[in-house]
């Protein structure tokens, strides 16, 4: 249904990438087309080209979340908006940062705990405005909270779940919005403390 492009590989430029996509789909092989890790510029000459062969641009799968919000900085999500492209969010919960189970007396484990390590007393004022907006009845997980603000934006966020009980948890963050001043809230929370 959907064959993303997952980096903007050179030497071979963009155009002759989206022309053997356009022919994919022209031959019924897959449905629509997306890329991943695109930039502005990338992204843009990657509409253009599908665009002269009559096949819209249906996604750009990037890393989005409340420590990465640079599509929103670089005016990514911007132009996805404006051509009606799909944003995807991948790592919308920053690698397990945005749970709310790491703090800096329990880091992660291994490699992501020496990578972030630095930045968990940072992010706690932010972990804690997502448990506060879940609610003193504990109605909503912190990430149901983080993942719901990606869907505020306008993106469809692709979170990863090691087991079931993550799995459940992370289709909780449907069937409800938050109302902007919690979004407003989060924005202002995050601003500076991820990527």
């Amino acid at each position: 249904d959907l064959y993303q492009m997952h980096w903007p590989f050179p030497p071979v430029p963009i155009d002759t990438w989206m022309d053997a996509m356009a022919d994919a789909v022209q031959a019924g092989l897959i449905r629509a087309v997306g890329v991943s890790n695109y930039n502005v510029e990338q992204t843009r000459r990657a509409y253009d080209a599908l665009a002269r062969r009559g096949v819209p641009l249906a996604s750009n799968q990037v890393d989005y979340s409340l420590l990465q919000r640079k599509p929103e900085t670089n005016g990514l999500l911007a132009l996805c908006n404006q051509l009606n492209v799909t944003l995807i969010a991948y790592s919308p919960l920053a690698q397990g940062l945005l749970t709310g189970k790491y703090t800096p007396q329990n880091p992660p484990p291994g490699l992501r705990g020496r990578r972030y390590g630095g930045i968990l007393a940072k992010i706690q004022p932010l972990t804690g405005l997502l448990r506060e907006i879940g609610g003193p009845d504990g109605g909503l997980s912190v990430a149901q909270v983080a993942l719901n603000w990606t869907i505020s934006k306008g993106t469809v966020p692709i979170p990863g779940a090691k087991n079931v009980r993550q799995a459940i948890d992370n289709a909780g963050a449907l069937g409800w919005r938050l109302a902007d001043a919690e979004v407003a809230a989060l924005d202002t929370a995050s601003a500076g403390v991820g990527k």
